[in-house]
């Protein structure tokens, strides 16, 4: 695989990511549901996707409740 496939593998799964969070929101959603729902099968890329959005303005991430499977955990969520 090319490095520029690659790159877009990783942008469209950062953007599937980023629409999941903007559907869902002003509700939090945890990464194992993230990653359930986008049929991802890497959750430590989703993680390092989430961590990314997190550091921007646009979204944060806090222990809360998953609006997919109702449990506390660590979730994201647009930001207010």
């Amino acid at each position: 695989m090319s490095a520029t496939h690659a790159t877009r593998i990783a942008w469209k799964m950062i953007n599937d990511i980023l629409k999941l969070i903007e559907r869902l929101a002003p509700d939090p959603v945890c990464d194992d549901c993230i990653a359930e729902r986008l049929q991802l099968a890497d959750l430590q890329k989703v993680r390092i996707a989430t961590n990314a959005l997190a550091g921007t303005s646009r979204f944060e991430r806090c222990s809360d409740t998953c609006a997919l499977c109702d449990h506390k955990k660590l979730a994201t969520r647009r930001s207010q």
